[in-house]
């Protein structure tokens, strides 16, 4: 072989074995970092990246429960060129002209129970119509069908928002069943907000409140937390997410906790990571890796029956 060209060869040979791999660079949008499931989607995730030895530059963009302020940070996300964008526990309605922008840069976008959106390639979540359907009639059914309750809602959420539509479909079946009061928790800061509405609640009404319908685990233990301090322990109180504080609550003897629903939010993580490992990564087509635009995970309902199944 010629001098120069094994030469030449040696070189291509030393650059390629010296040229790293770079990192895939990763833009995360969480609607509201102080919520636990987006910690523990985000937990999941992690957990993937480490068991699968992954060193991608992830960059998480807290949106603190603001629509205005998810879509700014999918700008900023897209405007940097990332290689893949997650959104978690979104409303995107606020979102669709961002969306759309960076699906237009050929940037891949993977939501967790944020809704599908246009430009997204697919959100993973739960069903959450199917879930309310499980714990809301579980709640009236125990109390007899009959009884005094405050419906706690969550509209700037699709999910939480789908769960409250199911509770107010359903209750007009138990016509024994009064709804005390209603109120839309700001997201912004909800164990507050639902703290101080609690605290006004049980000054109007004391012990007339039978039950509390809460959309989510969180606002379901600010109201345990209010009730408990006043003497009101007869309550009965749901919520929906399965955390692991909710879980305990429910399995401890003449706990107010009722019921919830079990979310597999680390499980939502690792099929994101997944995901981005097959279409970004290993540049396997979207539509030869993801079912379906709509991903849906199982979420079974725990009572004090089978609570104890799902301690960790």
């Amino acid at each position: 072989m010629d001098k120069s060209i094994r030469t030449a060869a040696l070189a291509a040979v030393c650059f390629a074995v010296s040229t790293p791999v770079l990192a895939l660079d990763v833009a995360w949008v969480q609607s509201n970092a102080a919520a636990q499931s987006e910690q523990r989607t985000k937990a999941g995730f992690e957990a993937w990246l480490k068991e699968n030895g992954k060193d991608w530059n992830v960059s998480f963009l807290d949106s603190g429960g603001s629509g205005e302020a998810t879509a700014t940070n999918l700008q900023d996300a897209a405007s940097r060129g990332v290689d893949a964008i997650i959104i978690t526990m979104a409303d995107l309605r606020a979102s669709t002209a961002a969306i759309k922008d960076a699906a237009a840069a050929g940037i891949p976008i993977f939501s967790v129970d944020s809704g599908y959106v246009e430009g997204a390639l697919v959100d993973v979540t739960t069903n959450n119509w199917a879930m309310s359907a499980d714990v809301s009639p579980y709640l009236l059914d125990s109390l007899g069908g009959e009884g005094k309750i405050i419906f706690l809602r969550m509209a700037e959420h699709h999910g939480t928002r789908k769960r409250g539509d199911v509770m107010a479909t359903i209750l007009p079946e138990y016509g024994d069943v009064e709804v005390l009061a209603e109120h839309n928790i700001d997201y912004t800061a909800f164990f507050e907000d639902t703290t101080t509405t609690m605290q006004d609640y049980v000054a109007r009404f004391g012990d007339e409140i039978d039950a509390v319908w809460a959309p989510w685990d969180e606002p379901a233990q600010a109201a345990i937390n209010v009730l408990k301090a006043n003497g009101l322990t007869d309550v009965l109180v749901t919520g929906i997410d399965g955390h692991p504080q909710a879980i305990a609550e429910i399995c401890k003897e003449d706990s107010m906790m009722l019921a919830t629903v079990s979310q597999p939010f680390e499980g939502m993580g690792a099929q994101a990571g997944e995901w981005i490992q097959a279409i970004v990564e290993d540049g396997q087509p979207a539509e030869d890796v993801i079912p379906s635009k709509i991903v849906y995970m199982d979420a079974p309902l725990v009572t004090k029956a089978n609570c104890a199944d799902f301690l960790n």
